[in-house]
């Protein structure tokens, strides 16, 4: 097992551990975007933890921004923050509220949440940098179902235009929304092809594959122009349970949905068990 995938399972750990804490939560959308948050986090990313504000670091944007806890997660393990505090997720006065917010928790560079916004603010972000010629890198995360929003389009025109070659797009299409699968509900078709015929470098990648994303995102980086990644994922990756439910977006956890969630805690505390007695 590699750095991001031992990383991945922390995180998915983390994110299970958090839901349960609460009750209630977006996990389906949040499990699909572990893999490139272990990735991100976990080494491509020029941060440092103890500067958060650090000038030269790389923002990343959460455009999608109900994959609140896997983010969190990602940033506790990371240490922006204790982890101690992630299962006041959602609580009142709790610093990491449902959707990221910049001026509440320590490592988030953009409040998100409203859907189809955080992209433009990630767009603005690396024309910023490249007019006053910085080299930070921006990577921002939009969720398919949020691809619905003309607005993502816009923004991505943009990028294009400008050749924002210091941005990068990731776009988590797990085929499902908020109440139901995207085909059924306002038909992407071929999110690849689409942000190629805006103008982007475009690469389709296994986003279960962490070594496959890290490849990915190199070959962005040699890019002229912006790029979009789109991560091929299942709504509720990693979890077998949850990946073939259908109502998966938010989940209160009660019975079933309880039992299945303490049960894939114990696979994820023993995997990781087995990892760390093999150094």
């Amino acid at each position: 097992m590699n750095q991001f995938e031992r990383f991945a399972l922390q995180i998915r750990l983390q994110t299970c551990r958090m839901l349960k804490s609460r009750g209630f939560g977006h996990l389906g959308g949040a499990m699909s975007l572990v893999e490139v948050l272990a990735v991100l986090y976990g080494g491509v990313l020029n941060i440092d933890p103890t500067n958060p504000s650090w000038e030269h670091r790389d923002y990343f944007v959460l455009s999608k921004g109900h994959g609140g806890p896997s983010y969190y997660a990602a940033l506790a393990l990371k240490g922006y923050f204790d982890v101690s505090l992630l299962p006041t997720i959602n609580a009142n006065g709790t610093s990491i509220p449902s959707h990221p917010d910049r001026l509440k928790t320590i490592g988030v560079d953009a409040t998100t949440g409203s859907l189809g916004q955080g992209i433009s603010v990630a767009v603005g972000i690396a024309k910023a940098f490249t007019m006053d010629r910085k080299q930070n890198r921006v990577y921002t995360l939009v969720g398919d179902g949020e691809c619905n929003e003309g607005q993502v389009w816009e923004a991505m025109q943009f990028a294009a235009h400008h050749q924002l070659s210091n941005l990068i797009i990731f776009i988590d299409e797990n085929h499902k929304q908020l109440d139901g699968t995207t085909k059924d509900i306002n038909n992407p078709f071929d999110l690849a092809l689409k942000a190629e015929s805006f103008g982007l470098f475009t690469q389709r990648v296994d986003g279960s594959d962490c070594l496959a994303i890290v490849s990915a995102i190199q070959k962005a980086k040699a890019s002229s122009t912006a790029s979009c990644i789109v991560l091929d994922t299942i709504k509720g990756q990693g979890l077998p349970y949850f990946e073939t439910l259908a109502d998966n977006h938010h989940i209160r956890f009660e019975k079933d949905s309880l039992f299945q969630l303490e049960k894939a805690i114990e696979v994820l505390e023993l995997q990781l068990s087995e990892v760390q007695s093999h150094g």
